[in-house]
């Protein structure tokens, strides 16, 4: 008599139910950490931009940022949501929100991102 090995058609099942949720999960996640993405990449570019102006003030940095937001396809937050604080040598933009993603049923994720970009000025 021969000896069987190998997984059964249940243990594949038991074994692919975790994988496939954790890339359905992947799947849905993706376009919020690609938004997060867009998002810090106008703002670095932003700061870099108006770097040594000596004229700034939050209005004009908001200004260049929903330039930049309109240019990037920057949906999740707007200009007005950036929080712009003078600090020592520039000035610092921060951004902060929520995103809720909806897997199955009830069942949601809920992420947080934040990001900080410093201008600095002479």
């Amino acid at each position: 008599m021969r000896k069987q090995r190998g997984v059964t058609m249940i243990g594949w099942i038991i074994l692919l139910i975790p994988i496939a949720i954790v890339g359905y999960a992947g799947i849905r996640i993706g376009p919020e950490y690609f938004d997060y993405y867009k998002l810090r990449t106008a703002m670095n570019e932003t700061a870099k931009e108006l770097e040594a102006d000596e004229t700034l003030s939050p209005q004009k940095i908001r200004f260049a940022l929903d330039k930049r937001f309109d240019t990037g396809y920057v949906n999740v937050v707007s200009a007005k949501d950036i929080d712009v604080t003078k600090v020592d040598g520039g000035w610092q933009m921060t951004a902060e929100y929520e995103s809720e993603v909806k897997l199955f049923g009830n069942l949601y994720l809920t992420m947080a991102f934040e990001h900080t970009a410093t201008t600095l000025t002479n």
